[in-house]
């Protein structure tokens, strides 16, 4: 074991320097605060406790500092992976500032609907320890926004092999991991499942309709819908639901209905609009498909080994040999005209006839 940490510690270093300013600054903080953590209960002081979020307590903070709270190890190994991969994967995509902005916004939405649940259940039971027993802090919120991110960016790309996992069912898993482990109990409550579920569907809605990019705001491609995130039996019916909820929120203008942009690549420079398929999408299928394209071709270079030149130039010259003809090939110039040809035509070149001498 001690062999690997070496090795981890190589990778880890090396990662985090190729990212940027922004990613090392989340780490940091991360760090600070779980050291700050041994003498001060910060997922009390910073994290998001429903009864204190409102008023009249109105600990709004704790929706910017919740997210970089960590109260054990394995805690800020997760938080600090989470946030690296984000810088890796996102980052390049995004930019430095974007991928800042969507931090912001999927653990600022996810601890505030997670902070107003607990209020609304806690107006349901009578039961105080929803409101001051509960706590929403650490990576669950904005891991779920980032495994949607990721499922935008390479769905369809493998995590494991055996059993084959695709990356675009990485939502649903870990919601389902967080949900077996509350029910086996090593979770002390239910907000870490709370904060993964709200943070998935805060970075959904902002990459689906708010996200800014060259071809405009949003990716409405099919691949993104809200009931690609469900098994596809269910799919047919959450995309019904879906719809309705979408029509009425853009009734209300709280969402807008959405265009989609072709640019034809034409003389005239024509720009299409079309309510079908997402440029994001082709896009995305085209970079798909040169890396199965790359993937297989170095297969290929790895199979077995090629045969020497040398064997290759005696096989052709067997094949050389044992196609040369029997016969020798016929000339194909025309013969030479001779000089007793006959001036009636051509003499052949096989037979030759001669004047006979005449009788006397």
């Amino acid at each position: 074991m001690n062999r690997y940490l070496p090795v981890a510690q190589q990778h880890f270093l090396t990662a985090l320097a190729s990212t940027s300013v922004v990613v090392k600054s989340i780490c940091a903080t991360v760090l600070l605060l779980y050291l700050i953590s041994w003498e001060v209960n910060t997922h009390v002081v910073l994290g998001v406790t429903p009864g204190y979020l409102f008023p009249p307590n109105f600990w709004i903070w704790t929706l910017v500092t919740h997210p970089m709270v960590e109260q054990h190890v394995w805690g800020v190994a997760v938080n600090v992976g989470t946030v690296i991969v984000a810088g890796r994967l996102l980052e390049p995509l995004w930019g430095a500032l974007e991928l800042l902005i969507f931090f912001a916004v999927v653990n600022i939405s996810a601890g505030l609907f997670s902070g107003l649940s607990y209020v609304l259940t806690y107006a349901t039971t009578f039961d105080l320890r929803y409101l001051f027993a509960v706590h929403v802090y650490g990576s669950p919120t904005f891991l779920g926004g980032v495994l949607v991110a990721l499922k935008q960016t390479s769905g369809d790309s493998t995590v494991l092999r055996v059993p084959q996992v695709r990356l675009k069912a990485a939502p649903a898993l870990a919601l389902l991991a967080l949900a077996i482990l509350r029910l086996a109990g090593l979770l002390d409550s239910s907000a870490p499942l709370a904060g993964c579920g709200y943070g998935a569907l805060a970075g959904w809605v902002y990459l689906r309709f708010y996200q800014r990019h060259s071809r405009g705001r949003g990716d409405m491609s099919d691949h993104f819908a809200f009931a690609s995130f469900f098994p596809e039996a269910l799919q047919p019916a959450v995309g019904f639901v879906a719809g309705l909820v979408h029509t009425a929120l853009v009734k209300v203008k709280v969402c807008r209905k959405m265009v989609k942009r072709y640019d034809v690549g034409a003389p005239s420079s024509i720009t299409i609009s079309l309510p079908g398929t997402d440029p994001q999408d082709a896009e995305r299928r085209r970079q798909l498909a040169l890396k199965a394209l790359n993937e297989r071709l170095k297969r290929v270079e790895d199979q077995s080994s090629w045969p020497s030149m040398e064997d290759e130039e005696d096989d052709d010259t067997d094949e050389i040999r044992t196609d040369a003809p029997l016969l020798p090939a016929r000339d194909p110039s025309p013969p030479a005209p001779s000089t007793t040809q006959n001036p009636t035509g051509p003499e052949s070149s096989i037979i030759s006839f001669e004047d006979a001498p005449a009788n006397s």
